[in-house]
């Protein structure tokens, strides 16, 4: 157990897509050196299959205290081979002034991006932002036989041990969001850092920073002073990813609101395009309840009232989204 815990919150309503985050973080930490196909941060289409391909139900988590058996996720069939352009002959020879694919891939990263589920007028997604969750019971810590993983004490950041970690990969069939890596050059297991050498100057993670959407806050969970406190602790209003995976995550969520469905006649219903069902299987039983929260305090804001949750939302001053000292 760690004395205090840094968790992040990122709010799906502002999400807009644009992979900013997920370029800070492969820029930064995992655009070489075995890490190509490493995704730290990556941004998925809900629904959708994910990154890697159906993590949802590749197991790992927990069955009350016995970890629950996964898989390893393949390269080519679940990660997916990068697409290979002619940039040389498009670009540079002059021979063919378009850009081609010339592998024919069968999965690669978002590969099903935007196009979500439903049929129209009725269709729907949203984006998901996934980190690696810094868990309170990280899956991956306790299958690990070499103890080369473990969790920060100062701020709960979980972290792998390279000198100590031999590549035997129980951690990736352990962790049920599939968000530990082999290093196939190293022979060992990486992850996401939460940029800890950031952290440690009092700088927010590169994903969270670089966030144009200004989705994401960075803070110590017992820090009443903080935005993470109080959305997730005063208000309520953040859940987890996945919480029946028992890893008690340290990411959190403010849920997606939803337009209306239409009728035959194209008039507005009081039912939601996103299906509330599908929202409690992603974060749990309480999200009608936070939605209801934030239709709430959405109008008491556009009647002109105070409203303390919207602006920690709307983050007026990208600043104060972040408290990490």
């Amino acid at each position: 157990m760690s004395k205090r815990q840094l968790a992040m919150v990122m709010d799906l309503n502002k999400c807009i897509g644009c992979q900013t985050c997920t370029v800070a973080c492969k820029v930064q930490w995992t655009n070489r050196n075995g890490r190509d196909y490493m995704y730290w941060n990556n941004v998925e289409t809900a629904p959708g299959k994910g990154y890697p391909k159906n993590w949802q139900e590749s197991g790992g988590g927990w069955e009350g205290s016995v970890l629950k058996d996964g898989k390893i996720p393949s390269l080519a069939n679940d990660y997916g081979m990068p697409v290979q352009l002619n940039y040389e002959q498009a670009l540079f020879a002059g021979t063919d002034p378009w850009l081609k694919a010339t592998n024919d891939p069968a999965w690669t990263p978002n590969w099903d991006e935007d196009e979500g589920a439903g049929e129209f007028p009725n269709s729907y997604h949203f984006y998901l932002p996934r980190i690696c969750n810094h868990c309170t019971n990280p899956a991956c810590l306790a299958a690990c036989p070499r103890g080369a993983i473990y969790k920060r004490e100062e701020d709960g950041i979980v972290l792998v041990d390279q000198s100590r970690c031999r590549g035997y990969r129980h951690c990736v069939v352990a962790c049920p969001y599939k968000k530990v890596y082999f290093n196939p050059l190293f022979n060992r297991s990486e992850k996401c850092i939460f940029c800890y050498p950031r952290v440690e100057q009092g700088i927010p993670p590169a994903c969270a920073k670089q966030c144009v959407g200004r989705i994401r806050h960075v803070g110590f969970l017992d820090d009443e002073a903080g935005p993470v406190h109080k959305i997730v602790v005063k208000w309520k209003a953040a859940l987890t990813l996945r919480p029946d995976f028992g890893t008690e995550p340290n990411a959190y969520y403010v849920p997606p609101l939803s337009s209306p469905k239409f009728d035959a006649e194209g008039k507005p219903t009081a039912e939601p395009r996103i299906p509330v069902a599908f929202l409690e299987k992603l974060f749990g039983p309480r999200v009608g309840e936070v939605l209801g929260l934030l239709e709430a305090e959405r109008s008491k804001k556009a009647r002109g009232e105070e409203s303390e949750l919207m602006d920690l939302l709307i983050a007026y001053r990208q600043e104060e989204m972040f408290k990490i000292r």
